[in-house]
């Protein structure tokens, strides 16, 4: 079985920004913006613990997820290939 390396790469890319950005409201949530910049921010050039910020780790988790699904898929597809039964 193959992987559609466009489909998984865009459900990668949107799975990380979104689920970055609902950790972040959810940390807004209970324990209010603090602008701090967490080990994910040194990462995430601009992202910290405030609202803009989870915009931009939006963005920023959105093309990490997108590049690392692809080559994920692509890996996947090109090993599957080698081991495949005849």
């Amino acid at each position: 079985m193959k992987l559609n390396v466009k489909a998984f790469a865009l459900t990668c890319g949107l799975i990380w920004g979104l689920g970055l950005l609902f950790i972040t409201w959810w940390i807004i949530f209970f324990d209010g913006a603090t602008n701090q910049v967490t080990f994910i921010g040194r990462i995430y050039r601009g992202y910290n613990i405030s609202v803009y910020g989870s915009f931009i780790g939006l963005v920023w988790g959105f093309f990490d997820g997108l590049i690392c699904g692809a080559i994920f898929a692509w890996l996947y597809n090109f090993l599957s290939g080698k081991f495949q039964s005849k």
